[in-house]
């Protein structure tokens, strides 16, 4: 009896290969994506996945495979061929001309009109439609840098959607979100899908997808894992097949190496917003205490303040009143210097923007904040008390890398991170701030990470960790603050937290969290 075959997939890459110096990054890797489907991408970082589609988007070439696109043979020798095709990337760090309008972004290149003259009035039209499908609702003509991230998101889908694209890439789009904006663009990709749009979807968050995703391909060091449909598979599976091996996902801690000696004291933290940047975030009277050997959880919705204190501390921003006492002594904090010489650190929540020199080595990323300690006689920095210092936290913090001197933008995001912290180590802080300690990284880096803070809360360091990961804080946190609208709402000891009293505080306040 004859059956009807299935239907071909939208797109199929076979046996792709790609190597660089020193470095087989994919080995004879099968992908494919059905019509109107959401594909889940998924592995550690480093596992391939960013070459892979660097390859489909045109971005890079492989040394060996094949792409079939909408049953053609396809090559791509620039990403404006894989526009061109039909296919549309959407970067994790959003490429949008930020002084440019909403409608001169989406048409860049490709305005309507004779050649010579745009024509607005089309343009206006056409924009209009494309934000109104996308749930955009701002003028064509405002400015991109007056957008939030979610609606600069929603400018990039806008874009891709008027190159007619059936295939969009997105790498990591809800990194920066907060869930209600998360839960807008679900319902995007969703009325995506209905119109026939495919969706490879790349995160590390996994809840996110077995709420959306259809089907599923994991990669692990450059070759499949596996393949499969959502439906037919669970969280701790797929963490297998991403790590190769049993992880314990942010279990909840069970030791505390908490003291009674406080380290550091903040008091009555204020700042006003001034009238030069009215979009700032005030902070009311924060206080709070921080014990040696604590692991301090700050917890709050998008704008609650938590970033804004963390860098008033640090004295990356200035504060009208308040103190902060470390070691039971009062200090004078007005930048980041003065807060280093009090034994302050802070890793910031942009590590690529704020924390490192990505073009720079690993070494002089590591070394850079502890010149004095490795510096010989006039100044000169001691190549040999340098590498002591890049191979003592190299092995300390099991960073994956060839050699101090590979550039650190060639590092996967958790081995970045790992850098970081290296270089607050190795400035031996009494106090270290964490934001967002394990945005954008994979499963078994965030195990990793977690394992190291608690290393360090351990040997007696203070720790702050501010994160949007309700999970993290509860797994790591002796102690959490809540904040809403720059105030601490509320403080719980963290064996007695729940995300549902987490988010009552979160909220509302204190008074409703019983």
């Amino acid at each position: 009896m004859n059956t009807a075959a299935e239907p071909a997939p939208l797109l199929r890459m076979t046996g792709i290969s790609k190597s660089f110096p020193g470095v087989r990054a994919l080995d004879q890797v099968n992908f494919e994506v059905d019509e109107a489907e959401v594909h889940a991408f998924l592995g550690e970082n480093g596992a391939g996945k960013s070459t892979l589609l660097k390859i489909l988007s045109g971005a890079q070439a492989p040394n060996a495979g094949s792409i079939t696109f909408a049953g053609q043979q396809v090559s791509f020798s620039n990403p404006q061929s894989a526009q061109a095709a039909g296919i549309a990337t959407i970067y994790q760090e959003f490429t949008l001309a930020p002084d440019m309008t909403v409608a001169e972004n989406i048409f860049i290149g490709r305005e309507p009109g004779s050649g010579l003259f745009v024509n607005f009035a089309r343009l206006e039209e056409q924009t209009k439609a494309l934000c109104a499908r996308v749930g955009l609702d701002r003028s064509p003509k405002a400015l991109v840098r007056d957008l939030s991230v979610a609606e600069q998101q929603m400018v990039e889908i806008a874009r891709a959607l008027s190159m007619r694209s059936r295939l969009i890439i997105m790498d990591e789009p809800t990194s920066a979100l907060s869930r209600a904006e998360v839960e807008k663009l679900f319902t995007i990709i969703l009325g995506l899908k209905r119109d026939g749009v495919s969706t490879i979807f790349v995160t590390h968050r996994l809840e996110e997808v077995f709420e959306l995703c259809d089907s599923y391909t994991v990669l692990r060091d450059g070759r499949n894992a596996g393949r499969g449909r959502i439906a037919g598979t669970n969280v701790d599976a797929i963490i297998r097949l991403m790590v190769g091996r049993e992880v314990g996902l942010l279990e909840r801690r069970t030791q505390s190496f908490r003291t009674e000696n406080v380290a550091m004291a903040v008091d009555g933290l204020s700042r006003k917003r001034k009238s030069t940047d009215p979009s700032a975030i005030e902070l009311h009277d924060v206080s709070f205490t921080l014990h040696k050997g604590e692991i301090l959880g700050i917890a709050g919705l998008v704008g609650a303040g938590r970033t804004e204190t963390a860098r008033a501390i640090f004295g990356a921003d200035p504060f009208d009143k308040g103190q902060v006492t470390v070691d039971g002594r009062a200090v004078s904090i007005k930048s980041p210097r003065d807060a280093i010489a009090q034994g302050i650190g802070l890793v910031p929540e942009d590590r690529k923007q704020q924390a490192l020199f990505l073009s720079l080595a690993i070494r002089m990323n590591m070394s850079i904040a502890s010149l004095e300690r490795i510096s010989a006689s006039l100044g000169f920095v001691s190549a040999a008390k340098e590498d002591l210092l890049v191979n003592q936290y190299r092995e300390l913090l099991n960073i994956r890398m060839s050699s101090g001197d590979q550039l650190v933008g060639n590092l996967s995001g958790g081995n970045q991170q790992k850098v970081v912290l290296a270089r607050w180590l190795a400035l031996r802080p009494k106090v270290l701030i964490v934001d967002e300690p394990t945005r954008g990284i994979d499963v078994g880096a965030k195990v990793e990470v977690h394992n190291l803070l608690i290393g360090m809360a351990k040997a007696g360091l203070a720790i702050i960790v501010i994160s949007s990961e309700l999970p993290e804080v509860l797994s790591l946190a002796d102690r959490i603050l809540t904040m809403r609208e720059g105030r601490v709402t509320g403080e719980i000891m963290g064996t007695d937290a729940t995300p549902e009293k987490l988010m009552t505080l979160m909220t509302i306040g204190s008074q409703h969290a019983a």
